[in-house]
C-alpha cells in the first residue's frame, strides 16, 4: 500500500495537480460547489418521498389523505416542490456559475458573462435540459461563451462608454450590449442550423444520442461491465449517467426479473444475472460510483482535509439512501481528475465480484425489485432473498473502499501543501 501510494504521489499527483488547476476545470469544479446546499436539500426532499422503511407511505397517506387533481397525495408536494427549485434547476444554475467563475478567473465582467452564458443555454435547448440532462450541453455553451463574450468585451470597437456621471451598473451593462447580442446570436444561428437538419431540440437530441448505443444489448458479463463503466464515466463528465441508460436497464430489467421469478417458482436454474437490481444493491451503494465506500475512505485517510470531511459528513445521510449528488457536486466528483480512476474502476470491480458470485452458485441469482433508496447490504439481502447476498454487498464496500483509499490520501496530500503554502503567504 504504501509503495502504490510513493508510485502515485511521485508520478500522478503532479499530473493530477496540474489538471486540477486548469482554468476551466477548476471554474466547473467552484460552480458545482456553490450547488452543494441546494443538492443537499434536494436529496433530502427526495427522501421524503422515498423513505424505504415498511409502512411509511401508507402511514403517510392516512395522515395526510387529501389528494390534489392529478392523484398525488398532498404530503407529496413538498419534497416535489423542493425538488423543483433544486435538481429540476440544477442545468440552468450551472450554465450561469460555470461562465461566471470562468469570466472572473479571465477578470472579465463576471456577472454578464453568466447571464449571456444563459441566455445562450436556452437559446440551444429552450425550456428543456433545465435539470441534470442538460448539464452537458449546460457546461459546452458556458465555456464557449465565455471563451466569445471575453474576446468580444476585450475589442475597444464593440463596447458603448457612456458619461461618467452614469451609474455603474447602467454603464457596465452598456459596456457589455454589443460582445452579449453578438454572442447570444451566434448560439442562436447554431441552433437554427440544427432545427434546420430537422433536430427539434439539441439537448433533447444528444441525450437521445447517447442513450441509442446501449440499446439492444445482451445479457452477459461484459455488458454488465460495459454498464459498470459507461454510468460513472458519464457522470464524471456532467452527464446523468443513471438517467442515460435508464432506458436499456428498463429494457434487460422486466423480462429478465419475469424470467427469474418464474424459475424459481418452477425450481429451474435461475436464466439471468445481470438486472437492474444487481446493479441497484451490488453497485451503486451509495450512489453512482459506490459512494459509500468514497464516504468511509475519507472519514478513515482524509480527516485532515476539512472539505472532505464536511461534504462527506453532509453526504453520508442521503448516501445511506443512495442519494449521492450531495457528494458529487460537494466534493465534487464532477471533472476531479484524483478520483476519476476509483470512481470508474471500483464499479467495474464490484459489478465483478457480484457477477461471479452469482454465476459460480455461491449467491442466488436477484429475483426481487429492491426499492432503490434501500440502504447497501440490506438490498442485497433483499435482491437475493439471502444472507450471501448481504455479505457479496458488504465485501463489495470493503474492496471498494480499498479502491478509494490511496486516492483520497493523496488528495489531503495536496490539499496540506495548499494550506501550508497559503500560511506562508
Amino acid at each position: 500500500m504504501q509503495s502504490f501510494i510513493a508510485f502515485m504521489e511521485k508520478h500522478f499527483l503532479p499530473v493530477a495537480a496540474k489538471i486540477g488547476n486548469q482554468r476551466h476545470l477548476v471554474a466547473i469544479r467552484d460552480a458545482f460547489a456553490y450547488t452543494m446546499p441546494l443538492m443537499i436539500l434536494g436529496a433530502f426532499a427526495t427522501l421524503i418521498n422515498n423513505l424505504p422503511i415498511p409502512g411509511y407511505i401508507d402511514l403517510m397517506n392516512s395522515i395526510f389523505s387529501e389528494k390534489l387533481k392529478d392523484g398525488t397525495f398532498i404530503w407529496t408536494k413538498l419534497g416535489g416542490n423542493l425538488w423543483s427549485g433544486t435538481f429540476a434547476v440544477l442545468g440552468v444554475m450551472i450554465a450561469f456559475l460555470v461562465a461566471f467563475n470562468l469570466a472572473k478567473s479571465y477578470k472579465s465582467s463576471a456577472v454578464a458573462a453568466g447571464i449571456v452564458s444563459l441566455g445562450s443555454f436556452y437559446a440551444v435547448g429552450g425550456a428543456s435540459g433545465m435539470d441534470s440532462t442538460g448539464l452537458f450541453i449546460a457546461l459546452i455553451v458556458a465555456i464557449i461563451s465565455v471563451e466569445i463574450f471575453r474576446r468580444l468585451e476585450a475589442n475597444p470597437h464593440l463596447v458603448i462608454k457612456m458619461p461618467d456621471s452614469v451609474p455603474p451598473a447602467v454603464a457596465t451593462s452598456f459596456a457589455a450590449l454589443l460582445p452579449a447580442m453578438i454572442t447570444m446570436t451566434i448560439f442562436g444561428l447554431i441552433t437554427t442550423f440544427f432545427n434546420a437538419a430537422h433536430v427539434e431540440n439539441i439537448v433533447l437530441a444528444f441525450y437521445k444520442a447517447v442513450q441509442e448505443p446501449f440499446m439492444g444489448m445482451a445479457n452477459s458479463y461484459p455488458t454488465a461491465l460495459l454498464i459498470a463503466f459507461i454510468t460513472p464515466f458519464l457522470w464524471f463528465f456532467g452527464l446523468h449517467g443513471a438517467n442515460m441508460i435508464d432506458p436499456f436497464m428498463q429494457t434487460i430489467n422486466a423480462p429478465a426479473i419475469t424470467a427469474n421469478l418464474a424459475a424459481l417458482k418452477a425450481g429451474k436454474e435461475i436464466p439471468y444475472i445481470v438486472n437492474k437490481p444487481l446493479f441497484d444493491s451490488f453497485v451503486n451503494m451509495g450512489g453512482t460510483g459506490v459512494t459509500i465506500s468514497l464516504i468511509i475512505a475519507i472519514w478513515i485517510f482524509a480527516r485532515k482535509n476539512k472539505a472532505y470531511m464536511t461534504v462527506s459528513s453532509l453526504s453520508f445521510a442521503p448516501g445511506l439512501f443512495n442519494i449521492n449528488e450531495p457528494l458529487t457536486f460537494g466534493l465534487p466528483i464532477v471533472l476531479n481528475p484524483i478520483l476519476f480512476v476509483p470512481y470508474i474502476l471500483a464499479p467495474m470491480v464490484c459489478i465483478t465480484i457480484a457477477y461471479f458470485a452469482t454465476a459460480s452458485g455461491f449467491m442466488p441469482a436477484c429475483t426481487v425489485m429492491a426499492p432503490w433508496v434501500t440502504p447497501p447490504i440490506i438490498g442485497g439481502v433483499i435482491a437475493t432473498a439471502s444472507w450471501q447476498g448481504g455479505l457479496i454487498a458488504a465485501i463489495n464496500i470493503v474492496v471498494a473502499t480499498l479502491i478509494y483509499s490511496p486516492f483520497v490520501y493523496m488528495a489531503t496530500q495536496m490539499q496540506m501543501k495548499k494550506d501550508a503554502a497559503a500560511t506562508q503567504a
